[in-house]
């Protein structure tokens, strides 16, 4: 039997919309489970909303709802933005659910049957007038090490330091303010303590966890390995624990049962499976995926399958942890605007966009990395826009246009060489998704489009289409043969761009299963295509950066709630102070290219009137050796005959970046020779200078369109 597959995100809490750091583990998870379907694996994806707890309890008394309507609201928020980005799940589910209680109580009882449920009296933090116990993010104080006031009652925001609720000196209950007192009450622990064998040897399994992050792991072996307390005392939003007086199962019991009670619900509501335990049982022939962020590995790594062993219940295979999102090398911070919500983002930017710059970052590791807003904008329109984009607009519109939609039959020539060399590199890019290396995948992704569109500009069949039509049909369809595979490889990270792509080509989606005995020409040559358009516009600078709207005030900070499978459980940290810089004013400059003089007298009309200007086409582009500044270009300028130019803006860009844009371009300055390269022309761009230039866009204007 064919193995079956489970892929799972961590659960969103349900206290509020996601935001775009939340949106790279299920673009992450997503790209994985869309690449799995492609290669014709049997595989299920699911996730749910994290709905239990004291913060959800209460936020929903502030809103003046129950509990109930409070996460049903979250929960369509939750499900539409899964949509939009194009999250596609095979179920999204909530674990305030009949299925969730079942399994919960299933599992509880198998705990406390195999004896590893104990009760223990335990002194905890009680505030008299709310009359509740108090979760440690619940209560402030001053720090007992630095003594910064206004401090959580697990750790000092100021300088990092842990401690117990009881160090805190003055505490308070952050929901009143009246200092709590200590009180004793009866709770329910699970005995990891007994499954240290067990998790160590889990830890050492090939595949399971990245090698790093089992080896910090190791550190709760050595410090002893604390047994977990499962309960909760009431009120509290969750399910009753059977047998118990107002006791109640913590959300981190039920949360990860949510998976399981996915799998229930799908399966019911599918028939693809009897119940969840076609996946979860003992003798599946499963693979379970955990995509989890690194800062709840604990959980995931050591107590959830400790709890699913003892419940004779299948365990995670593989637990994937990624690192945490910043936004323009800072920590998001509500203060600062960079804490985005994901419908923010929605409301503004196709999602193709950032789930194309995201696979461009993650590796397998738990590295952070960074939504830089001028790399996002310069790394998409480079690579996406201007190569992937302009290949397949370049290839399409000509075959629509002059050559009637008609492909030409196989060639032996250099296009046949072309596609060829493609195909040789999708085992490479396969194996960077299979092991997560997205990054890896792009960056041959690109190469393949950059190779193609060389291949057009030395064949030029704009140029020949006059004179040998047949010639010019046979490069153009070659190069439509590679757009066809871009459209296969990109499609787990950008579907709903190369869907567009499948039907501009009138070609049926290519899978990478189909890749695997697929030869040379890819397309059937015998159908027309279908009629191109751009798959993607370029994203402008102010678009990009109007995603971010800080505050104009600092929000007052909240009490925040305890951790949760998605990271959204620890509530919201001290907000930054906004850093205010005073605005500098763009400076338009030509680049450093064809000889730039600068004046600071007046002018004259007449004199200005002398500068010609002109849309120009970045068609190639490459370093200039021995010159850490320059790039040599080659411009269309609607000259028939592309114009060498170069340009100081290689502290600014790659030439992966400006190959395929649009610029504007001084056309009557004389030529002149830099590092032995004749440059007729120059770029204009805006800024300082360095690494701080922006190359002026002129739209989408042909070449020598006049800028005028």
């Amino acid at each position: 039997m064919a193995e079956k597959i489970l892929v799972t995100s961590a659960l969103p809490y349900a206290n509020g919309p996601i935001h775009i750091g939340h949106v790279v583990e299920y673009v992450q998870t997503d790209i994985y489970v869309r690449f799995l379907r492609s290669c014709g694996k049997n595989v299920v994806y699911f996730c749910a909303d994290d709905t239990h707890g004291t913060p959800i309890e209460l936020n929903a008394a502030k809103q003046g709802l129950k509990p109930e309507e409070f996460v049903a609201r979250c929960y369509e928020l939750h499900r539409k933005d899964f949509a939009d980005f194009d999250i596609s799940v095979d179920y999204f589910h909530s674990t305030h659910s009949p299925e969730n209680r079942a399994y919960s109580e299933l599992i509880y009882g198998r705990l406390k049957e195999k004896g590893d449920i104990e009760r223990r009296d335990i002194e905890q933090t009680y505030c008299e007038k709310d009359k509740r116990f108090l979760p440690d993010r619940f209560i402030k104080g001053t720090c007992p090490n630095c003594k910064a006031k206004d401090q959580y009652g697990d750790s000092c925001e100021k300088c990092g330091k842990a401690y117990s609720p009881t160090d805190l000196i003055d505490p308070h209950c952050s929901l009143c303010g009246t200092p709590p007192v200590r009180k004793r009450s009866t709770h329910l622990f699970f005995k990891l303590s007994r499954h240290e064998a067990f998790l160590r040897e889990l830890l050492r399994r090939p595949g399971f966890l990245n090698q790093g992050l089992a080896t910090q792991l190791q550190g709760f072996f050595e410090k002893g390995l604390a047994d977990w307390d499962i309960s909760r005392d009431g009120p509290y939003f969750g399910f009753a624990i059977p047998g118990e007086t107002d006791k109640y199962f913590y959300v981190w019991l039920d949360a990860p049962i949510g998976y399981i009670a996915t799998t229930e619900k799908w399966a019911q509501e599918t028939g693809k499976a009897k119940s969840a335990l076609d996946y979860w049982g003992p003798d599946s022939n499963t693979r379970i995926v955990h995509f989890i962020g690194k800062d709840i590995v604990y959980f995931h790594a050591l107590f959830w399958p400790a709890v699913l062993k003892v419940a004779d219940l299948h365990g995670p295979d593989e637990v994937k942890a990624h690192g945490h999102l910043t936004v323009n090398g800072e920590k998001m911070s509500k203060t600062r605007g960079t804490l985005i919500p994901a419908r923010d983002y929605l409301d503004k930017l196709d999602p193709s966009y950032l789930r194309f710059f995201y696979a461009a970052c993650l590796g397998s590791g738990p590295e952070d990395f960074d939504l830089s807003l001028k790399d996002f904008r310069l790394r998409v329109n480079g690579e996406l826009v201007n190569n992937v984009g302009n290949l397949a607009n370049r290839a399409l519109t000509m075959l629509a246009g002059p050559l009637e939609k008609r492909l030409a039959p196989g060639s032996t020539g250099a296009g046949k060489a072309l596609v060829e060399a493609a195909l040789a590199r999708v085992p490479e890019v396969r194996e960077a998704f299979e092991k997560l290396e997205y990054r890896n995948a792009i960056k041959a992704i690109v190469e393949i489009s950059q190779t193609a569109n060389a291949f057009l500009q030395a064949q030029a069949p704009w140029a020949k289409v006059k004179t040998d039509a047949e010639g010019a049909r046979a490069d153009l369809s070659d190069a439509a043969d590679v757009v066809y595979l871009l459209g296969a490889l990109l499609a787990p990270v950008i579907p709903r761009v190369t869907d567009k792509l499948f039907a501009q080509l009138g070609a049926p989606p290519l899978t990478f299963a189909a890749l695997e005995t697929a030869r040379y020409p890819l397309l059937d040559r015998s159908r027309p295509i279908g009629t191109p358009e751009p798959l993607l516009p370029r994203l402008e600078e102010d678009r990009v950066n109007s995603i971010i709207t800080a505050p104009a005030v600092e929000p007052a900070k909240e009490a925040s709630p305890e951790a949760s499978p998605g990271a959204a459980k620890k509530g919201e940290k001290k907000a930054d102070k906004a850093a205010k810089k005073p605005a500098e004013a763009p400076v338009t400059q030509a680049s450093p290219g064809a000889g730039a003089g600068s004046g600071t007298g007046e002018i004259d009309y007449t004199d200005f009137a002398k500068v010609l200007l002109k849309v120009g086409h970045i068609l190639a582009c490459e370093r200039v050796p021995d010159a850490d500044r320059l790039l040599k270009l080659s411009v269309d300028v609607g000259e028939g005959t592309p114009r060498t130019i170069v340009s100081g803006i290689a502290e600014a860009y790659t030439p992966e970046q400006v190959t395929g844009r649009k610029v504007v371009v001084v056309t009557n300055l004389k030529p002149r020779k830099l590092k032995g390269i004749e440059s007729r022309g120059m770029l204009l761009t805006a800024g300082p200078g360095g690494k701080n230039l922006s190359l002026l866009d002129p739209g989408d204007l042909p070449p020598g369109s006049e800028v005028k």
